[in-house]
C-alpha cells in the first residue's frame, strides 16, 4: 500500500513552493440529495467535506513545476473516494479548458476509485465529459501527463489516465479499470498494480515519490522545448570504420558484436533522454527504444531499434510516438538496426503484419521532418517500416536489404557457400545505397555527414 497523499498535499509534493494557483469552481447548483434523489447523499457531501476541508473530489489550479507553468488537477480521495460527478466533472472540464486558453500541458495527479454510484448515468456520463476534453486538448497541441497515484481505478483510469500522452506511476499504486471489490475474486493481484501496467505497455514509467518532481520537470522540459523548424541533423558514427569492400564484408561489419548499438547513439546524442514505453495494448518490446529528448536545447523523439528481431509491440510503441511527436510539432529520429521483423507464431498471433503497416503509415502521414540513421542491420521491411523516404542516412558499418543474403539465396534455390555473391549481387553496402538513392550520405566520426548525395533535398513530407 502507498501512501495516500491529500489533493493539496500530492500538488505540493512536486510542485515548487508557493506557486500553486487555485481555479475558481464554476457555479452551479445541485437538487436535494442530488440528481437522484439518493436519500442521505447530502449527508453523505456533508461528511465528506467536514473531513477534508474540500468542496469536491478534485483540485485544480496552475502552478511551476521546475520552473515550468502547467495546469494541474489532483484528485482528494478522502472525498467519497475521489469519485466522478456532475460537479468534479464542471471543475474537470474547467481545467481543460483553461489550460488551452492559456497553451499549458495539463498535469493530472489521479487517485480515484471510478464514477459516484449516487449520481448514477449522470455521473457515469462525465467520463465523456472528459474524453471530450482530451481531445480538444490534444487537437490544441497541449501535452498531458498523467501520475497515477494509489489508487487509479474505474473511469479516471479509462480517460484521465491511460487517454494521457505520458503516464507514470507511483510504486504499489492500484492501477486498472476494476476496483477491488469488483474484480474477479480470483484475478492475479499483479495485473492491478503500477508494476503490472507497466510491464504490460500502459505505463510509461514507474516513479519513486522522491524522484516524481525532478521527472515532471524533465518531461515538461522537454515538451516546452523549441519543436520542428526542419529536420534534424543524423548522429555521427560511433564506430572507426570504412566503407566495406564487399556486400559479404558490410553484413560482417554489421553483425559484429561489438559494433555500436542504439543505446550508444542516443546517450551520445541527446543531453537529456525520457523513455516512453509500451503500445498500449498490452505489450512491450525491449528491443525497440522510444521517448523524447534534447538535442542543442531542441526536442526531438526518437524510436531505435537494438539490433534485435523487432515485435509487433516495438513497431506500435514506435507509431505511438511518432504520432504523439506529429501532433506536438516535434521532429522525429529513427534509428534502423535490425536482422527483420519477428516472425515466429507469436509475433503472428500478435499482428506483425498490422504492426508493420501502422509504423509505415505513421511514419508516412507524418507532417514533421523525419530523419533516419541506419547504424547496423536493415533486414526487409521490417527495418525500412521505421525509414524516413528522402533523409535516410547510413554508417558505414551498416547494410540495407530486400531480404538477409542467405535467405536470398535460398529462396533463389542457390547453396550457402552462395550467400556472399548473392550479397554483392544485392548492392546493399552502404556506398551502394547512396548510388541507388536509397540514401543521402554516410556519416563518419568526424563529420556529420559526408557523401556526394549529401546536397540532395529530402523528398516532400520527409
Amino acid at each position: 500500500m502507498t501512501t495516500r497523499l491529500s489533493a493539496r498535499a500530492a500538488i505540493a509534493s512536486v510542485t515548487d513552493p508557493g506557486s500553486f494557483t487555485e481555479l475558481p469552481p464554476p457555479a452551479s447548483t445541485s437538487t436535494a440529495d442530488g440528481p437522484l434523489a439518493w436519500t442521505g447523499y447530502d449527508d453523505s457531501l456533508a461528511r465528506a467535506r467536514a473531513r477534508t476541508g474540500e468542496r469536491e473530489s478534485v483540485v485544480t489550479g496552475t502552478a511551476r513545476i521546475g520552473g515550468r507553468e502547467a495546469a494541474l488537477i489532483s484528485f482528494e480521495f478522502g472525498f467519497l473516494g475521489g469519485s466522478l460527478g456532475e460537479r468534479t466533472g464542471d471543475r474537470l472540464e474547467a481545467a481543460y479548458a483553461h489550460a488551452r486558453e492559456h497553451g499549458l500541458p495539463l498535469v493530472s495527479l489521479i487517485a480515484t476509485g471510478g464514477s459516484r454510484m449516487q449520481e448514477g448515468m449522470l455521473a457515469l456520463t462525465q467520463l465523456q465529459r472528459v474524453a471530450r476534453q482530451c481531445v480538444l486538448t490534444r487537437a490544441a497541441g497541449l501535452p498531458q501527463i498523467a501520475v497515477l497515484r494509489d489508487p487509479t481505478t474505474g473511469g479516471g483510469w479509462a480517460t484521465l489516465g491511460a487517454g494521457a500522452d505520458v503516464v507514470l506511476a507511483l510504486p504499489g499504486a492500484q492501477v486498472g479499470f476494476a476496483g477491488s471489490r469488483v474484480r474477479p475474486a480470483d484475478a492475479d493481484p499483479a495485473a492491478y498494480c503500477a508494476e503490472g501496467q507497466y510491464a504490460a505497455g500502459h505505463v510509461d514509467a514507474v516513479v519513486d515519490p522522491a524522484e516524481l518532481p525532478g521527472t515532471l520537470s524533465d518531461w515538461l522540459r522537454v515538451l516546452a522545448a523549441p519543436g520542428a523548424d526542419g529536420p534534424v541533423e543524423p548522429p555521427a558514427a560511433l564506430a572507426e570504420v570504412t566503407p566495406p569492400a564487399t556486400g559479404w564484408d558490410a553484413v560482417l561489419q554489421a553483425r559484429h558484436p561489438d559494433r555500436p548499438r542504439a543505446e550508444a547513439y542516443l546517450d551520445a546524442y541527446f543531453t537529456l533522454r525520457l523513455p516512453l514505453s509500451g503500445d498500449r495494448a498490452g505489450g512491450t518490446d525491449p528491443g525497440m527504444l522510444c521517448g523524447f529528448g534534447l538535442r542543442e536545447g531542441r526536442a526531438v523523439a526518437y524510436a531505435a531499434q537494438c539490433g534485435t528481431a523487432t515485435r509487433p509491440a516495438g513497431y506500435r510503441t514506435a507509431a505511438r510516438v511518432i504520432r504523439l511527436a506529429d501532433r506536438l510539432g516535434v521532429p522525429v529520429l529513427t534509428l534502423v538496426d535490425t536482422p527483420g521483423a519477428a516472425n515466429d507464431a507469436a509475433a503472428e498471433h500478435a499482428g506483425a503484419g498490422a504492426a508493420i503497416a501502422d509504423a509505415f503509415a505513421a511514419l508516412a502521414a507524418a507532417t514533421v521532418p523525419v530523419t533516419t540513421l541506419l547504424i547496423g542491420e536493415g533486414g526487409s521491411g521490417g527495418a525500412l517500416a521505421l525509414a524516413a523516404p528522402g533523409n535516410t542516412w547510413v554508417t558505414p558499418d551498416s547494410y540495407f536489404s530486400v531480404i538477409a543474403p542467405e535467405l536470398a539465396a535460398a529462396i533463389l534455390k542457390r547453396p550457402p557457400a552462395d550467400a556472399p555473391a548473392t550479397a554483392d549481387q544485392l548492392r546493399i553496402r552502404p556506398q551502394d545505397l547512396v548510388a541507388l538513392g536509397v540514401a543521402r550520405g554516410i556519416v563518419t566520426p568526424r563529420d556529420q555527414a559526408v557523401s556526394s548525395a549529401a546536397s540532395r533535398p529530402p523528398c516532400p513530407g520527409a
